[in-house]
């Protein structure tokens, strides 16, 4: 029985990964006792005693976990942005080409950003198929539940709601968002796109929309259909003809599941790309799992809420 440690149990991400774990007999989650939650020995013997480590921590402390592994046998996959675009780290996004070959055989792991999911499902296969130009000047806007700010913004909203919290809530202004790094890298892209993240007043779900003029494209918008046709026939990335409710597409739609639906709107002049799925789930503790799977060599979506 394979041995998992989770680093930072308490964050929304880690009790997500603990609460998809509770049900499987396969796995034995190794916890430590609330006193020595943060003790570093402790820490250290546990993260050195277990087959599949998830860190669920700030990136610096993530930074410092990863050091105190001395066990080659361990596999790490950090929730982390710490090590995203860093060498040597696969990035834990399997349905992307080659992504998956490469997961399987890291004992290193990047888990993506919830936005960046979103965008990189959307652009990825595009620009590797030559569609889109590496140099496209890109925008995207992504509706995010309020779970994806962590404790604080969850109190926020559930506790301390003011009329402002009632509306989307826009963010990341000054277009630093800290996904915006692996967004770019892991798309080949020459240039960051103009990104507009919006909390919305819902728990979790995510909506990341990519408008694109039709004359950016090397081809047209039954093009990027076939292109997503044939890249998302595996995994739990799936390509959808009609999406959407009676003309609407809500943000919530994927709460509380683990999978992502990418579809093509849009008429002659301007294409839109959506990808929806949840902040929590593909966007964060679904696809950890996901990637431990993977490298456990076991059914990619055993654990998880899928369609």
């Amino acid at each position: 029985m394979k041995k998992i440690f989770i680093d930072g149990s308490a964050g929304t991400t880690g009790l997500r990964i603990r609460e998809r774990l509770a049900a499987r007999d396969d796995l034995e989650v190794v916890t430590l006792p609330e006193e020595l939650r943060k003790d570093a020995s402790a820490r250290r013997d546990a993260l050195n005693s277990c087959d599949i480590a998830f860190l669920c921590l700030p990136d610096a402390a993530a930074v410092e976990a990863v050091s105190m592994v001395e066990n080659p046998s361990v596999t790490v996959i950090d929730t982390s942005t710490a090590h995203r675009t860093a060498a040597g780290w696969a990035y834990g996004f399997p349905e992307l080409a080659e992504r998956r070959v490469e997961i399987a055989s890291s004992r290193r792991i990047a888990n993506p950003g919830c936005h960046a999911s979103g965008f990189i499902a959307l652009v990825e296969p595009l620009v590797r198929n030559g569609i889109l130009p590496r140099d496209a000047a890109l925008a995207a806007m992504s509706l995010t539940g309020y779970s994806g700010g962590g404790k604080k913004m969850i109190a926020d909203y559930e506790t301390a709601r003011t009329p402002l919290h009632s509306g989307g809530r826009q963010y990341a202004l000054g277009q630093t968002h800290k996904h915006l790094p692996e967004m770019t890298a892991i798309c080949g892209l020459s240039r960051a796109p103009a990104f507009m993240p919006v909390v919305v007043p819902h728990y979790s779900g995510m909506e990341v929309s990519v408008p694109v003029f039709a004359d950016t494209l090397n081809g047209t918008a039954d093009d990027v259909r076939s292109c997503y046709r044939d890249c998302y026939r595996d995994g739990v990335v799936r390509f959808r003809e009609s999406a959407g409710e009676d003309g609407f597409m809500s943000s919530a739609a994927f709460s509380g599941r683990d999978d992502m639906e990418v579809s093509v709107h849009g008429n002659g002049e301007r294409v839109l790309l959506v990808s929806r799925f949840d902040n929590l789930g593909k966007g964060a503790s679904g696809a950890a799992i996901q990637n431990m799977n993977i490298s456990l060599g076991v059914r990619e979506t055993l654990g998880l809420e899928v369609e």
